[in-house]
């Protein structure tokens, strides 16, 4: 008989019933193909950021010419990962949350706060990034810039993007609080925390 101590998180079973299992079970599986993109995609960002800068640095410091292109490179760069990443820590419900007066809440209230911030998500994430970043990138996109051969507005096409993502991510929590596959309030991760 195994000792290890039950999984906790996606994988753990629900403590209840669960509702709407093959809609949960395919929605868990996009959602693990959108994680790996992400992963992946925030992996060669800041890869490319971490070399962009450091090129700055050399041709800086060693050269004493620092390459013009480098510095737009670079905070455009760190716009697309702070963006993406952003997006990405939505899968886990990693958002900044004070979850104390919830959790001395019944289990009611904590179904109800859980829906509510989710809405609350939902809401800001359509209207400032999907509605206002397809916004701001339309009327910018003929604004080049003046050392990358790409225009302000393709950069920020991010925008909506991964606004789009994390609407994706939050209708997920929402299916998941719903079905009781997941619980109201995010769950603890001590080894998340550390890093």
């Amino acid at each position: 008989m195994s000792t290890e101590p039950p999984p906790k998180g996606e994988d753990a079973p629900p403590e209840g019933p669960v509702r709407w299992g093959p809609l949960m079970s395919a929605l868990r599986a996009v959602r693990r193909v959108v994680d790996l993109v992400l992963a992946a995609l925030c992996i060669v960002v800041f890869t490319a950021l971490v070399l962009i800068v450091s090129w700055q640095v050399f041709t800086r410091e060693v050269l004493n010419f620092s390459a013009p292109w480098t510095e737009e490179a670079a905070r455009y760069t760190f716009v697309v990962l702070a963006l993406v990443a952003a997006a990405y820590v939505f899968s886990e419900r990693g958002h900044i949350a004070v979850e104390m007066l919830v959790e001395k809440l019944p289990a009611r209230g904590q179904l109800v706060m859980g829906l509510l911030i989710e809405a609350i998500v939902i809401f800001f994430t359509a209207f400032t990034f999907v509605w206002g970043g397809w916004r701001i990138a339309l009327n910018a996109w003929n604004q080049h810039l003046s050392t990358l051969p790409i225009t302000v507005g393709q950069v920020y096409l991010v925008m909506p993007v991964a606004g789009v993502l994390i609407l994706f991510y939050s209708v997920y929590h929402v299916i998941g609080i719903l079905s009781g596959a997941e619980s109201a309030t995010p769950e603890f991760d001590e080894n998340a925390e550390a890093i």
